[in-house]
């Protein structure tokens, strides 16, 4: 499900078909003709190029030849350094996924230890679930997205509001008491020393003030481009219409980081972890 390079698509000049020997004798790559924007793109020339950088600092060579599909996605749930991949010596076992800071034999974390099969199959089937969501209702899941994401938020960006009404406010009652003395100062009605006093407090509260009011405008920008990132991502994932496997390319796309928790057996012998997918744009999805 590799996403190929928005708005191109290649196209071999000539293709020559031998009725001797039966197959395609295709002409080298230098005599190809690239031809921009016959197709539409999969995702934007932006996101494309992200992951692509992304894949390249990711993806290492490991001594068999081989590379790992979820390199640098899956973090340990508790050290938050990168898990470490690896593959058992015995049997036709596709590896497993442990700690990176346990694998460096450091005692400051545990195994974090999940097979790799089972990684893959709970990540294929979430992809799935919310690629099924969007081809369905694409605007429902947008509002699920927001509304999960409000939950508190909503209270918060209200006591935002409530909060830069009162610092504005209180930004302007300051200007005209400034104003005021400066007034009484040259009318000789207060004294230069209390002039002085009082002009160190209120510039000290004026820049106290300029500075709340740019944090708390920032944070409520934020919020908008919350809402944005989100409609991103339910663009996204619905252009993957039908996943049935996973690769590089797919997985930077879709998702910025996978959170592994250490697994615990409970009174039954059954083995229970928790995995967090947080998906690019959209964050964490606890819906």
């Amino acid at each position: 499900m590799s996403p190929a390079p928005p708005s191109n698509s290649i196209h071999n000049k000539t293709s020559v078909k031998s009725f001797k020997l039966k197959k395609q004798t295709r002409n080298p790559v230098s005599e190809w003709v690239r031809v921009e924007g016959t197709h539409e793109a999969i995702v934007s020339r932006d996101v494309f190029d992200q992951v692509q950088k992304q894949i390249i600092s990711r993806r290492r060579q490991r001594r068999d030849g081989t590379t790992q599909i979820f390199a640098g996605l899956v973090k340990c749930a508790d050290c938050g350094w990168t898990m470490h991949f690896a593959r058992q010596n015995k049997g036709n076992h596709p590896g497993y996924f442990s700690c990176g800071t346990y694998s460096k034999k450091v005692d400051e974390c545990t195994m974090h230890f999940i097979s790799y099969n089972t990684l893959y199959a709970y990540v294929l089937e979430r992809l799935q679930f919310w690629a099924s969501i969007a081809q369905k209702d694409e605007r429902q899941l947008l509002e699920r997205l927001l509304q999960n994401g409000d939950k508190g938020r909503q209270a918060e960006r209200k006591k935002r509001e409530s909060e830069l009404r009162k610092a504005e406010k209180r930004r302007k009652t300051v200007n005209d008491l400034f104003v005021k003395m400066y007034e009484d100062w040259s009318a000789g009605r207060i004294t230069e020393s209390n002039f002085n006093l009082l002009s160190e407090r209120y510039q000290a509260e004026q820049a106290e003030l300029d500075d709340k009011i740019a944090a708390l405008k920032s944070a409520m920008e934020n919020d908008k481009q919350s809402a944005e990132d989100a409609e991103k991502w339910v663009k996204l994932i619905r252009q993957y219409s039908e996943i049935t496997e996973l690769d590089a390319p797919l997985l930077n796309t879709l998702i910025e980081k996978i959170l592994v928790h250490d697994g615990m057996r409970g009174p039954d012998g059954v083995r229970e972890q928790e995995v967090e997918i947080f998906y690019r744009f959209a964050g964490k999805i606890d819906i």
